[in-house]
């Protein structure tokens, strides 16, 4: 897409709202990167050129009324974000499970997925989990999974349930929510090398705007996107507390590998199989040497370390011994509302994710060998692949 389909989304985006003000131009050339790249590498059809079209359109429209709400109400510049936890990967790893359990604390704030891209008004007390706003975005995920059955078993969010950090960071255009939904080497190019500063900051100012309708807590907030960007997390939120959930990265690759050929797959007749398979498996690679040079670097920010087989075998046990190694402790309501929630939620509930390494394009003993380092160092269990 030239510039001037990126001026027609721009104005598409004012003439939705009625606003003008973007904010910071700092989203405009991840925006003109991506626009790019989805014109000349993504291979859309007709349905996911409509669809990328109008994600970008509302990503940009909830940009405008974040800014706009800012503007019109100061004091939301004075909302303090503090200590919020967050859970910075990896991929595929248990980390919807992790932030569905924090969400079960009346002590934490969730980002939830329908307030992520309908954020202003922000939320009152008493309609954060119920509305028109939650039907509405209950009725897009439904749709989604309409198009592609399978997204359900794979990756299902209920939509007043905790959601990704990189759902707000999209409406700076610098997120792998981007890359989730359609094949874009460009962009991700540009992506791993640019400063994702003005993301956070964004991210930031619409976490003010969300708790200043009056619900608060201690954000519990997670994005394997993190692990990609710990500096500009870390400049942004100096206090938080880091959470790292580790699991075999074969099975990592694979699961990640089945997700993104699931969900891009939905908008593209195109076969990406070897694309993706290359892509991602070096993601994961550049995640795990990302996370290890900031924890040399940056002995100042902690990072609570967390097994994927642990968490999944004792889920409550295992938030008890993360709140502790975080300086808190685990109540008897948020233990009862967490292990209440973890028998109501079985993992598969919607149905098993299953995949095969060699038609993703995928070697098992490949995998291990270059992950071996990662592995011993963390010391984390192997696992069956699902077949």
């Amino acid at each position: 897409m030239d510039t001037v389909v990126v001026d027609e989304i721009l104005d598409e985006a004012r003439e939705q709202t009625g606003l003008e003000d973007f904010g910071p131009a700092s989203f405009r050339e991840g925006l003109e990167v991506l626009c790019g790249s989805l014109a000349s590498e993504a291979g859309l059809h007709e349905v996911g050129t409509v669809v990328l079209r109008t994600t970008i359109v509302s990503s940009l429209a909830n940009r405008l009324r974040v800014v706009d709400w800012i503007g019109s109400h100061p004091d939301v510049a004075h909302e303090h974000i503090e200590s919020p936890l967050v859970v910075i990967g990896m991929f595929r790893a248990g980390t919807t499970l992790l932030s569905q359990l924090f969400d079960q604390d009346p002590r934490n704030r969730a980002l939830l997925r329908w307030e992520a891209t309908d954020s202003v008004p922000p939320p009152l007390p008493a309609d954060r989990r119920s509305g028109p706003r939650v039907d509405a975005a209950r009725l897009s995920g439904e749709a989604l999974e309409q198009l592609n059955p399978q997204m359900k078993a794979i990756h299902h969010e209920d939509a007043d349930g905790a959601t990704e950090c990189i759902t707000v960071m999209s409406q700076d255009f610098k997120s792998l929510s981007w890359e989730a939904i359609a094949n874009v080497p460009a962009y991700s190019r540009w992506l791993m090398a640019v400063d994702q500063r003005s993301a956070y900051e964004y991210h930031r100012s619409t976490l003010q705007v969300l708790q200043s309708g009056g619900v608060r807590g201690r954000w519990t907030l997670k994005s394997p996107h993190h692990a990609i960007a710990l500096d500009a997390l870390t400049s942004v939120y100096p206090d938080a507390k880091l959470v790292l959930i580790h699991r075999d990265p074969v099975v990592l690759c694979a699961s990640v590998c089945s997700l993104i050929r699931t969900l891009s797959g939905t908008f593209t007749s195109t076969d990406h199989g070897r694309y993706i398979a290359d892509h991602w498996t070096a993601m994961l690679e550049e995640s795990v040497r990302r996370i290890d040079a900031f924890r040399a670097a940056h002995p100042e920010f902690p990072i609570v370390d967390v097994q994927y087989e642990r968490l999944v075998r004792d889920p409550v046990a295992t938030v008890e011994a993360l709140y502790r190694a975080c300086g808190d402790e685990l109540d008897d309501a948020a233990r009862h509302a967490m292990a209440a929630y973890a028998a109501a939620h079985p993992k598969n509930r919607f149905g098993s994710h299953r995949y095969d390494l060699g038609q993703l394009g995928l070697d098992a003993g490949e995998l291990a060998e270059r992950f071996a380092g990662y592995v011993g160092r963390y010391g984390v269990p192997r696992e069956r692949a699902p077949a």
